[in-house]
């Protein structure tokens, strides 16, 4: 039996020692993520997906520490910010597209990665979709909808009959949409021309050339980082040969380019917040499935359609997500 004096004196030493215990155990850090991104910043895809941090309950600055990494459009630089990020040892690197996650993942195999790739399996960033394996998963925003657009484009062009599709021929998911596309071709009854272009220095001059020689009424571009890069030429260019185009996203219809369909990349870029949230909470990468794109939009520049001189119909209009004029 334990005397009464003995068990207020052990009372009375483990309640001088709670306060000593409290100051020993160490204090709870702030997650750090590191976001790496190859354009310039900030941008509205990058405040998506910080508004999705938000709305999770994540406070920048106090509950959550970003540091930033933007590469400014030399995509020779990620390597070397990518490996900034491991060097600070952050809880999660976050790479906004395919040209930020293929060095993030060369720069670490232990730290989790959370990436948005337009080819995710092609690029080697992931062994599969349901099963990404290894420290990285995310989102993809690929989708095979170019045989929808090349019936959009169609809809604005409607005796459209020889249609270009200017593509990196070495992307796999781009294989894929080609193949897509060209089964729409056939249905629709249009000719399709193949303009391929390929890394580091697509001949761009080349390929619009051929489609003036094949007579093409209309043109599909198939979008990956490489067209992405070159987005400002390409759009250029079509807007000198008046060529309707349709696009894959807003980055080129908000520049001039005629009409976009594709996934809603913000609704995309707020969805990596999640995978960041669920990862900071104990789950595996390699346990978490790349998730694909389910909401999407169709976007027309009416300015453009003006000055080539088409009327776009009401029917489209009425279908758009949003017009710029």
């Amino acid at each position: 039996m334990i005397s009464r004096r003995a068990f207020v004196a052990s009372l009375t030493g483990s309640v001088l020692a709670a306060p000593l215990a409290a100051q020993a155990q160490p204090a709870r850090t702030v997650p750090r993520l590191g976001l790496l991104f190859p354009e310039s910043g900030p941008s509205p895809r990058i405040e998506a997906f910080r508004q999705g941090l938000r709305e999770l309950g994540y406070i920048e600055g106090k509950t959550i520490v970003i540091e930033y990494r933007f590469a400014e459009g030399q995509r020779e630089r990620l390597p070397e910010l990518a490996a900034e990020l491991v060097q600070l040892k952050v809880d999660v690197i976050v790479a906004l597209s395919t040209l930020a996650a293929q060095p993030a993942k060369a720069a670490t195999t232990t730290i989790p990665i959370v990436m948005i790739s337009s080819d995710p399996i092609g690029t080697g960033v992931v062994a599969g979709l349901s099963r990404p394996g290894g420290n990285v998963t995310g989102l993809t925003t690929f989708a095979d909808l170019a045989g929808k657009r090349l019936e959009l484009l169609k809809e604005v062009v409607p005796r459209l009959a020889r249609v270009a599709v200017l593509w990196d021929a070495g992307g796999r998911s781009k294989v894929i949409e080609f193949r897509g596309a060209s089964t729409a071709a056939t249905v629709l009854g249009v000719e399709l021309q193949s303009l391929e272009v390929r890394a580091p220095h697509p001949d761009l001059d080349g390929a619009f050339e051929a489609a003036r020689r094949g007579r093409a009424q209309g043109l599909v571009v198939l979008h990956n980082p490489l067209i992405l890069t070159y987005r400002r030429q390409i759009v250029g260019m079509t807007l000198r040969d008046r060529l309707p185009t349709i696009f894959e996203g807003t980055d080129y219809t908000e520049i001039g380019g005629l009409i976009s369909y594709g996934p809603k990349l913000r609704e995309v870029f707020g969805r990596a917040a999640a995978f960041v949230d669920k990862i900071l909470r104990g789950a595996k990468p390699a346990d978490l499935p790349v998730e694909q794109p389910t909401m999407f939009e169709l976007v027309i520049n009416l300015k453009t359609a003006k000055a080539l001189g088409l009327t776009i119909p009401p029917t489209l209009l009425a279908r758009a997500d949003q017009v710029i004029e």
